[in-house]
């Protein structure tokens, strides 16, 4: 329990007993509580802003693999207090984070190829929603959702609760991530975005998930539902190489 919770210092109770399960280590849940605070590994929880409270309708739920795209951007420092920004998108039915692309600046036109790239390995999503920035507003992406036959939808403004899913996810980054680790240039936080995007697709338990991995729920549902039907597509884009080469899948 000590060697988990060193690792992952922001698991509580619950997601270590399920990561020692994996290990064939199996416990009943009081004595495990019991064992965790009398070891003192309980996470200090983060105090976060205060919020206006309001009416919050849930958005409908994605029932399989590219119903639903969300897309958000976060943002963080390396080296001498210069700026990153990390594009996250995800996918709302199994929870699967698809894209955690960094650089200092992005473009609508830089989205617009990352999204490319996604459509040829999971498919065309039937619609994407993502908040009001001026990234996600921009010509050049309007028009790619016009020409790709998506469904883009902005959330209202000031409503963050209506990408809830995403929101989640970024909380979860941050938390695990962003506070844990220092970025000393663009290729650490590279390196380190990509293996917590690893290991948050494939093994870190997502109670909502049933404690289970989203590759593990996307392989799952893909079986069954075949919900990938444009995957890996080929393109007739000769460019499509020089475009995409610095794509962070």
């Amino acid at each position: 329990m000590k060697a988990v919770a060193a690792k992952r210092r922001r698991f509580g109770y619950r997601r270590i007993g399920v990561m020692l399960e994996r290990k064939g280590m199996i416990m009943n849940h009081k004595k495990l509580y019991r064992l965790y605070t009398e070891e003192k590994l309980g996470v200090r929880r983060r105090r976060g802003r205060k919020r206006a409270r309001g009416s919050r309708t849930p958005m409908p739920e994605a029932l399989r693999p590219g119903e639903r795209w969300s897309l958000d951007f976060l943002s963080d420092t390396f080296g001498a207090s210069r700026r990153l920004r990390v594009l996250a998108v995800n996918d709302d039915c199994c929870r699967e984070n698809l894209c955690l692309m960094v650089d200092s600046s992005i473009s609508g036109a830089r989205v617009a190829r990352e999204l490319d790239a996604l459509v040829r390995l999971y498919g065309k999503p039937a619609s994407i929603v993502s908040d009001n920035g001026t990234e996600f507003t921009s010509r050049v992406i309007l028009k790619w959702a016009t020409e790709n036959g998506v469904d883009w939808h902005y959330i209202d403004p000031g409503k963050p609760q209506q990408i809830a899913f995403t929101e989640s996810f970024n909380g979860s980054l941050r938390d695990e991530l962003q506070n844990e680790e220092m970025f000393d240039c663009l290729d650490d936080a590279r390196r380190k975005l990509a293996l917590w995007r690893y290991d948050y697709n494939n093994v870190r338990p997502h109670s909502s998930l049933g404690n289970q991995a989203p590759a593990e729920v996307r392989r799952t549902l893909e079986q069954f539902e075949g919900s990938a039907p444009g995957a890996l597509a080929k393109t007739d884009d000769q460019n499509y190489q020089n475009q995409t080469r610095r794509l962070s899948l």
